[in-house]
């Protein structure tokens, strides 16, 4: 496969309203992100993706987009934008943009416009329906609680809406719709930023009146229409949010022959601790030969066809040490094990505001300190349908969005060194124990650990371009595998256990050469690979030359 710049990058996301305040309103902002660029640039990486900071409402804190060439007031300027650009460029880190143009806020002109009238020019720019028998038109629901359509008294119509009633859809149907978005997309690119990250976007092509949603029949073709009047053939990194993906969809978007995409999100190992065909908060524990198997249909799946994104975290999820570490007693070991698991494998590394510290998800005692629509919606309806206060709770300290979405804690003053003044959501009150500040000098930290992973992969391509092989398939303990490139091979060891567990192959590796690239405890270099007995959560990553 072809060499391209996105493949070697690892990629930062940052979550502006609360990664840093630079003006002390409590809400993090444009300026705070570029003050701390010199903090991601130690860290290693090549890509901020930027959660949406264009003009909003802020109803879906920010997915809910009411100009597209401006910035939010709590956010600061274009002026800011710009000089963010700027001193990213002069450290060589690029700027990602979240591209939201599955649906607009209704505060959008495009929205005001289209309620005036049936007649009116932007009325065709979302998804209108007469009613059916007094009632919705069908039973699509949204995926922030009720009907997926809000009745306008006005016109008599209803108008879709597959997230909040204020996030209407656009209709891509409309090739002046797509045209507008294509404009918007190259004022960005003319700004200088490094891609998007396409927020929902396998929902463009769907088909409300026959209830198809992700994956439509024109999806494909709205992408490739999209690439050729933007992004196509300028050197951008583009990767899709695809819920519904299958490994031959992705080949699709992410094919080598640059026609879509650079890769999607796909979120199969994100769904394990998901009891089937029940809802996100329906908990269920992760079975390991589960996400090996999930992980590993994916790393072979797309090899030399299409490439892989590598997250744990994002502003949706929870944090991944709480989730599938241990939080308590082995954080330090359990965030390293998981860190060198993923950024071992083939594809582009994801790293969460605050994952490199090993951040974890909070507890708040009372619900009116969560601030997620998603959280309190589904905590009014599965209270209307007897769940206990106590049950949802549980749901909401596991998976709610809010866990990912608490202040960064850089440094252990008032408010974790996030802001001045009341944080918009309260801080954890780990942020003592858990700082950047505290882990910057400390060559055992979290943060140093990313870090030297990061450096590991810059010097390596067969970390980058080796080819991945799944091994101890059935150990439900142990999560290894290699990674093979010309005469070198990659080894990567991680107990995923709180328990001792011993590492032993049935088949000897063949090699010249070792060296131990990195491990999570202290190891002995001398010893032999065949067994190793490895400790709570001990991770190692072996670089072998093999016989050519």
């Amino acid at each position: 496969m072809k060499k391209t710049w996105w493949k070697e990058s690892v990629v930062y996301q940052v979550y502006p309203r609360s990664f840093n305040d630079s003006n002390g309103d409590g809400i993090g902002d444009i300026k705070g992100i570029t003050e701390k660029l010199d903090y991601l640039k130690e860290l290693g990486i090549d890509v901020i993706w930027l959660s949406p900071v264009y003009k909003s409402p802020n109803d879906d804190n920010g997915y809910d987009i009411s100009d597209y060439e401006d910035i939010m007031d709590d956010f600061g300027t274009m002026e800011d934008m710009e000089e963010l650009l700027k001193e990213g460029n002069k450290r060589g880190i690029k700027i990602l943009m979240d591209l939201v143009v599955n649906h607009t806020s209704d505060e959008h002109k495009w929205f005001i416009e289209a309620k005036k009238s049936k007649e009116n020019q932007y009325r065709d720019y979302y998804v209108w329906r007469d009613p059916v028998n007094g009632r919705e038109p069908n039973d699509l629901t949204s995926a922030f609680s009720g009907s997926a359509w809000e009745y306008d008294e006005e016109s008599g119509q209803y108008y879709l809406h597959l997230f909040s009633k204020k996030q209407p859809d656009l209709n891509w149907e409309n090739e002046e719709v797509r045209s507008r978005v294509y404009d918007m997309m190259n004022f960005w690119i003319d700004k200088g930023i490094g891609g998007f990250r396409m927020d929902v976007i396998e929902l463009i092509g769907k088909i409300p009146d026959e209830k198809i949603m992700s994956n439509g029949p024109k999806l494909h073709e709205y992408i490739k229409e999209m690439n050729k009047k933007t992004f196509g053939g300028k050197d951008l990194l583009t990767v899709g949010e695809t819920w519904g993906s299958t490994i031959e969809i992705a080949k699709q978007y992410s094919n080598p022959d640059d026609s879509e995409l650079s890769m999607i999100f796909q979120f199969e190992h994100i769904l394990l601790d998901q009891q089937p065909g029940k809802e996100k908060w329906d908990l269920k524990p992760l079975e390991l030969l589960d996400l090996k198997k999930a992980l590993s249909r994916w790393q072979t799946g797309l090899e030399g066809t299409g490439w892989n994104s590598l997250f744990w975290n994002n502003h949706d999820l929870p944090r991944i040490v709480s989730r599938w570490g241990n939080d308590k007693e082995y954080r330090v070991e359990s965030a390293k094990m998981l860190a060198t698991l993923l950024h071992g494998m083939k594809g582009t590394p994801y790293i969460y505001q605050g994952e490199e510290l090993g951040m974890t998800n909070v507890r708040f005692e009372s619900l009116d300190d969560y601030k997620d629509i998603e959280s309190l919606n589904m905590y009014k309806e599965r209270k209307e349908k007897g769940y206990t206060h106590e049950e949802i709770m549980e749901s909401i300290y596991s998976k709610g969005r809010d866990n990912a979405r608490t202040p960064m804690q850089w440094n252990e003053s008032e408010n974790a060194g996030f802001t001045s003044a009341e944080p918009w959501i309260k801080v954890n009150p780990n942020y003592k124990e858990i700082n950047a500040e505290s882990q910057l000098n400390d060559e055992n930290s979290i943060f140093n650990y990313y870090k030297k992973l990061i450096k590991i992969r810059k010097a390596n391509p067969v970390v980058v371009h080796g080819e991945y092989k799944l091994i101890l398939e059935e150990n439900k303990e142990i999560f290894a595998y290699t990674r093979t490139l010309e005469n070198e091979k990659l080894l990567v060891v991680c107990n995923f256990t709180e328990n001792k567990a011993k590492f032993a192959l049935k088949e000897q590796i063949e090699f010249k050469t070792k060296e131990l690239l990195i491990s999570n405890y202290d190891a002995d270099v001398n010893e032999p690979i065949g067994t190793i007995d490895l400790r709570p959560y001990e991770s190692r990553m072996y670089k072998l030359t093999v016989h050519c």
